[in-house]
């Protein structure tokens, strides 16, 4: 398709932001809490391994208020951090694009990024419970089939592990996907069609790498890998949109 005309405005985002930093340290406060349930409790009965997914799913509940102040905090840093990637270059903006762009209505956005965040760091546990139920249960299985369930035991010990993995990819990808909802609404203000696809370097995965340089219209996002998504929206993605920003009308 025939790119739109208009400046090009590069937002790349710095490879480490204080956000994601952050947001993640309080993810793994909750796989932490994950590890310390599981290792005090779990002695390879079927009771100790309902009671530990029962404690995960009370556990669940009990960080709702917790988890909704960490992602108001998480977004609050986002939208400075995503702020001042437009200023760095307003100069090219112009005041008039600047104002609008800074004066951009984000509440909508602001409460989706804030709900999910909460879903997600409550899934935590709960995911960690399903975990011990469905293990536990294969062990069960293997004992009244006369086998060592050994490395079964092994890995309901490792959920706090496991869960700090989750909360990896969810402090990436989410930081990614919070930047992108407010990059967008930005951009639309003004009215951009779209952006090209930038591409982080050679350890990009192959169907990104398709990507490049290709124009994408906001309303048309790529499906990759079976998901749907802008760049640096998707999973482990550390794509970037460079923005179409119309030429200023005469």
């Amino acid at each position: 398709m025939r790119s739109p005309s208009g400046r090009r405005m590069n937002l790349k985002p710095s490879q480490r932001r204080r956000s994601e930093i952050q947001y993640r340290k309080s993810l793994l406060a909750i796989t932490n809490q994950i590890g310390q349930i599981v290792d005090g409790s779990y002695d390879g009965s079927q009771i100790s391994a309902d009671n530990i997914s029962k404690t995960l799913v009370d556990y669940s509940e009990v960080i709702s208020d917790w988890a909704e102040q960490v992602g108001r905090r998480m977004f609050v840093q986002v939208e400075r951090e995503e702020w001042n990637q437009w200023r760095s270059v307003s100069e090219e903006i112009g005041a008039g694009l600047r104002d609008v762009v800074g004066n951009t209505p984000v509440g909508q956005v602001a409460q989706d990024i804030v709900y999910r965040q909460i879903q997600l760091m409550k899934s935590l546990p709960l995911e960690a419970a399903d975990r011990v139920k469905d293990i536990q249960q294969r062990a069960m299985q293997a004992v009244v089939a006369g086998e060592r369930p050994d490395q079964l035991y092994e890995m309901i010990m490792a959920s706090g592990d496991v869960a700090a993995s989750r909360a990896q990819l969810i402090a990436r990808t989410e930081i990614g996907r919070a930047t992108g909802a407010l990059t967008q609404a930005r951009a639309l203000s003004v009215g951009s069609e779209g952006y090209w696809w930038r591409i982080h370097g050679a350890g990009t995965r192959k169907s990104h790498r398709g990507m490049k340089d290709k124009f994408v219209r906001w309303d048309d996002p790529p499906t990759l890998d079976g998901m749907t998504g802008h760049a640096g929206c998707l999973p482990n993605c550390e794509c970037w949109p460079e923005v179409q920003v119309p030429a200023p009308r005469k």
